[in-house]
């Protein structure tokens, strides 16, 4: 039964749902930074999934990249699937901009992590879950 990491769990927020994957936000307010969690049991790497779930991830992690260029407009976007600390697979995007506080370097440890205020969070939420419209499960 897939259960989603307890550092995923405290460290996001929940977006919705691609078929395949749960859709995160970062509670990191330094970064626009969603995460794609498969939801599959026990995978630590994308050649672990069966090839039609590798292609459903791939069209999960465009759609998400795509409404995130739309929603931010980043210089650029960093997806990357690196699990030192939390072993489940999960696919990170995040959005960088030349006057973030980590640029051009990554963001892991360059500035203590930041809390969105409600407004922010609510905001955030609400762009992307419009942008992801047509690709998410209804929620019940």
């Amino acid at each position: 039964m897939f259960r989603l990491h307890e550092r995923l769990q405290a460290d996001t927020l929940f977006i919705g749902e691609f078929p395949l994957s749960l859709v995160l936000l970062s509670k990191d307010a330094n970064y626009p930074w969603v995460i794609l969690v498969p939801k599959r049991e026990g995978i630590k790497e994308i050649y672990q999934l069966p090839e039609v779930d590798q292609q459903q991830l791939m069209r999960e992690s465009s759609a998400l990249a795509q409404a995130m260029e739309d929603q931010v407009a980043p210089d650029k976007l960093n997806i990357a699937t690196i699990g030192n600390l939390v072993p489940q697979l999960h696919m990170h995007h995040v959005a960088r901009f030349k006057s973030d506080s980590a640029w051009p370097g990554p963001v892991w440890g360059a500035v203590p992590p930041t809390s969105y205020n409600a407004q922010q969070q609510a905001s955030i939420l609400a762009g992307l879950q419009k942008a992801l419209a047509g690709s998410l499960l209804p929620t019940s």
